[in-house]
């Protein structure tokens, strides 16, 4: 029975085409026994929908929610919460930390930057060619630049920090990381990119970063410079990406992400020789991990607290 001391909890709808849903649906019932979950498309009465776990939502999937009053994304990408116009101002939005999500972001990362620092693709060109020869690398001299120092930034650029590399990150506002250097703001930023050997981007898409990875950045990074990035494919603009990579002042570029998903198959990308491409699989949500953190979002909305982790929207992250 519902009490004041545990408010009922709010009808819920999964939204996440594509992906499984009844799974989703399974762990947060087990998570929250007694919540009500639905299933995009067959949301029934959607003037009852309290609450929406989202990502990538159609267009329109959202209309008619007048009871809308929590929007918690299930990934670690917000854009699609504060892009949608159904999703008034009134209604919180909370975003995906899952420890989980962010030990594979780590890995992922770190074994894209070891890759570079061994000189990995070189050694595969050259076993293909059948040539035995030693190749200079950088290895741990290897200077990391990390754009982005919120939970998933932070946890790689101390992993790569713990490996010897020497790392500095940047963010919009002051942070402090143990065992990195940590700059802000617009002068800390083209201190940061003068001195990276390999750039990784995991900064959130914002409007003021939405293409900041273009041609008069990458022009001031030393030549010769890797990119990874693994945060949206709206950060970059492709086209300056393919002219750095194609003129030598990028020696390759690591892309987890890119601008259309999935890449259309006459994209440049699939078969550029400097480009290691993987399909946006360098941390993916788990709905038995993830469940517990939003079924205490959803306690927490029911009894009139913010969400776990909850979305600035002036700030757009």
């Amino acid at each position: 029975m519902t009490t004041a001391a545990t408010p009922r909890l709010p009808v819920t709808a999964i939204i996440a085409p594509g992906w499984d849903q009844p799974r989703w649906q399974r762990a947060l019932v087990a998570a929250a026994p007694g919540l009500e979950v639905r299933l995009w498309p067959d949301l029934g009465d959607v003037s009852e929908i309290e609450a929406v776990l989202l990502w990538k939502q159609p267009a329109g999937a959202l209309a008619g929610m007048s009871r809308l009053g929590l929007a918690q994304s299930l990934g670690a990408g917000v854009e699609h919460l504060l892009n949608d116009p159904a999703i008034g101002d009134h209604v919180a939005l909370g975003r995906a930390v899952d420890p989980a999500m962010t030990g594979e972001m780590v890995r992922f990362v770190v074994h894209a930057v070891l890759a570079i620092s061994v000189d990995a693709a070189g050694y595969r060109a050259q076993q293909a060619a059948g040539l035995w020869e030693e190749r200079s690398v950088p290895g741990g001299a290897l200077r990391v630049g990390m754009l982005g120092l919120g939970e998933l930034g932070a946890a790689a650029a101390q992993a790569l920090a713990g490996l010897g590399f020497t790392v500095t990150g940047w963010s919009r506002s002051a942070r402090q990381v143990a065992g990195v250097t940590c700059l802000s703001g617009a002068d800390g930023l083209n201190q940061l990119i003068a001195g990276t050997d390999c750039l990784v981007n995991l900064l959130p898409l914002t409007d003021e970063t939405r293409g900041l990875i273009d041609a008069r950045l990458l022009a001031r990074l030393p030549r010769g410079a890797h990119l990874v990035n693994v945060a949206r494919g709206g950060h970059v603009v492709e086209a300056d990406l393919l002219a750095a990579l194609d003129d030598g002042r990028l020696a390759s570029a690591t892309l987890d992400v890119t601008a259309v998903e999935p890449l259309p198959q006459s994209h440049p990308f699939w078969s550029h020789p400097k480009i290691v491409l993987t399909p946006h699989v360098a941390a993916a949500s788990t709905p038995e991990t993830m469940a517990p953190i939003l079924a205490e979002s959803l306690r927490r909305h029911a009894a009139g607290r913010p969400p776990l982790d909850p979305v600035e929207r002036t700030r757009g992250y």
